[in-house]
């Protein structure tokens, strides 16, 4: 396939890339700054665009079978991830693309107490703004009549091993024996491209951990 990949330079985003790539798609990084993403690969192709408008990104994801958003905000800018929903849901439509895959947050599925991370005690207070941003973004994406799937990693995600050995749950936060519940960015990005050649979840959320 033919995928456009909004964030490729973040974290989560160069992992994506690495794994379409890995499995044989085309990828389009869609970035402000095409500089910031040094991969250089035969099916990887850079094109500057910005996220927050629908213009521009709709002329970035034309011709693609599908948008990939990795977009992530930086600190103290969380108010961009909405604004940057609406903007990815625009430009996706006018772009004729239908199929958009969505890297979101944590912090909005229900823990074992019946309430959402977010609002945990334990959830640290400094991310509680990204993650109230990523719920919001998350009930744009749910009114868009797109082919939309909203991927909610861990609770905690970092750089590790690619092992393609994770569970899949939905709603609920997944967390092991120990109450832990944790995904490597790599495996993250398995689950990821697993759903855009398969997919399992259109127009729902889910979510993998260990």
């Amino acid at each position: 396939m033919k995928v456009a990949l909004i964030g490729a330079s973040g974290t989560i985003g160069k992992r994506i890339t690495e794994e379409a790539l890995r499995r044989g798609h085309e990828v389009t990084a869609v970035l402000r700054n095409p500089d910031r993403l040094e991969a250089e690969h035969e099916r990887l192709q850079k094109v500057k665009a910005d996220v927050m408008d629908p213009s521009s990104l709709e002329e970035a994801v034309q011709g693609h079978d599908a948008v990939i958003s990795a977009f992530g905000p930086k600190f103290g800018q969380e108010e961009e991830l909405v604004a940057a929903a609406r903007t990815i849901v625009e430009g996706t439509r006018r772009g004729g693309v239908t199929r958009l895959l969505l890297v979101g947050g944590a912090g909005s599925l229900i823990a074992d107490s019946g309430v959402p991370l977010m609002e945990t005690p334990e959830f640290p207070e400094e991310i509680r703004p990204l993650a109230r941003a990523h719920a919001d973004a998350y009930d744009l994406y749910k009114e868009s009549d797109l082919e939309w799937t909203y991927i909610s990693p861990a609770a905690i995600i970092e750089p590790g091993k690619r092992t393609g050995q994770f569970r899949i749950g939905m709603d609920r936060l997944v967390t092991d024996e120990s109450g832990s519940s944790r995904i490597s960015v790599e495996d993250f990005a398995v689950a990821v491209i697993d759903e855009l050649d398969d997919p399992q979840f259109i127009q729902s959320r889910f979510t993998v951990a260990y």
